[in-house]
């Protein structure tokens, strides 16, 4: 296969950076295509750990291209920043290395003020956003005052630009949301001097995969989030702003229909989400504290404690049909060992109804009670383990009746943070 996507089955945070860094030794491109820097992929190579928020997981592999597409949208101040952390650690050492869209949109610190502004004022009711702009940013991607790094070219047309948005957010920051607001000509010359760190890196992406794909490379697109952070098909409003699906690699990266050849569904061995909103799985004892501590879940770009859950499996069939799943890798195995029994959550129920399958509209989940299967657990450590035979009995039955429920191929399973802690069934581009 020459074109495979990567993408989060569960609410993000699944271990996709994981098994893109993994896959990326096999590809010649590995591209970005929707979200910005509220997403974060964390990786352990060579015991060192890389936190990466927009360029792809590719750039800890020589010899790749990383390429950030139109559907992105993304803070230029953190990209440099993000950019000059990797050079010095070695990586994206050439300005080929990393390619960033024309069209893709800016995060502009006003986006970030609003973003913040409005979470203080919902208060209780707040979505849990991350705070970083990027909900601000696409709604002024939809109503045509956005700034696009094409923008960059003529810095007197995007001065003016600029000017005029800032006038009005900082009307609306001041008036409505009682925040300070940004000042004009500080951010000006801000913007003057990234502008001269990223025109190097500007190109016509779209055209660059076009070609790529036709000369026969290898492409591994990379997913943000989740499946249910989808902005369409997500438990909204408690969701992200963009599509998170495999299909938004055609509009997120201009990649034509069709030439998608495979995707690789990431979920965790339980589940996780950060922020507000449904979750039916949610486990509210000593046995969630226990698997946020063992399993390091606290959010890689905001630090937040995330919630825990057993493994949803009606949650897997939705967004695993979603993504027209080729198969799924399942990540964090060993943070369950000791846990005993385990749980699967099977099928949901609602006054007095079962469901085999997600809700229509995800209408009541905040009201579901999971029914849940219980399976023993093991207590052998998963360390160094990297065949499915050497895992414990109970271990294997707890992913075999994963298989089962989920009625798709278990291509990898995660033992571990370090790069080569995982078991490998099958790689879509060696399939």
């Amino acid at each position: 296969m020459k074109t495979v996507a990567v993408v989060g089955t569960q609410w993000g945070d699944e271990g996709k950076g994981k098994i893109v860094d993994l896959l990326a030794a096999d590809a010649d491109i590995v591209v970005r295509f929707q979200g910005g820097n509220n997403a974060a992929h964390t990786l352990v190579v060579d015991g060192r750990k890389f936190i990466l928020r927009l360029v792809p997981a590719g750039a800890l592999h020589p010899g790749k291209t990383c390429v950030i597409g139109n559907g992105t949208v993304v803070d230029p101040f953190a990209l440099v920043e993000e950019i000059d952390n990797l050079r010095a650690n070695g990586f994206l050492s050439s300005e080929d290395s990393l390619k960033l869209s024309y069209d893709a949109h800016m995060v502009m610190p006003y986006h970030r003020a609003i973003d913040r502004g409005r979470e203080a004022r919902l208060g209780r009711n707040a979505i849990g956003t991350t705070g970083f702009g990027i909900g601000p940013a696409y709604e002024d991607k939809v109503a045509r005052s956005g700034l696009r790094f094409a923008d960059l070219i003529d810095f007197r047309s995007f001065t003016a630009r600029l000017e005029r948005n800032l006038k009005e957010k900082n009307a609306y920051l001041k008036s409505v949301l009682k925040a300070k607001p940004i000042r004009t000509d500080e951010l000006i010359a801000q913007m003057k001097t990234l502008r001269k760190r990223l025109l190097p890196f500007l190109a016509d992406t779209a055209g660059f995969l076009y070609s790529a794909h036709e000369a026969g490379k290898r492409i591994l697109f990379e997913g943000a989030h989740g499946a249910m952070l989808d902005i369409d098909y997500g438990t909204y409003p408690y969701v992200t702003s963009s599509n998170c699906l495999a299909s938004a690699a055609f509009a997120g990266a201009g990649l034509p229909p069709g030439k998608l050849d495979a995707v690789l569904g990431i979920s965790k061995a339980y589940t996780t989400r950060v922020g507000g909103g449904p979750f039916p799985t949610e486990i509210k004892t000593g046995v969630g504290k226990r698997l946020r501590e063992e399993g390091d879940e606290f959010g890689s770009a905001t630090g937040r404690p995330r919630r825990i859950g057993w493994f949803d499996a009606v949650l897997a069939r939705h967004a695993l049909r979603l993504n027209g799943a080729w198969g799924l890798a399942l990540t964090k195995l060993d943070v369950l060992t000791g846990i005993d029994p385990v749980k699967i959550c099977v099928a949901y129920e609602r006054a007095g109804r079962r469901y085999e399958q997600m809700p229509p509209g995800r209408v009541g989940l905040d009201k579901i009670r999971p029914i849940c299967e219980e399976l023993p657990g093991w207590h052998q450590s998963l360390q160094g383990i990297r065949a499915m035979a050497d895992l414990p009995a109970p271990a294997r039955r707890y992913l075999e009746r994963i298989g089962e429920l989920t009625n798709v191929r278990l291509a990898m399973v995660g033992t571990g943070a370090a790069r080569e802690a995982i078991i490998m069934l099958s790689n879509p581009f060696q399939a």
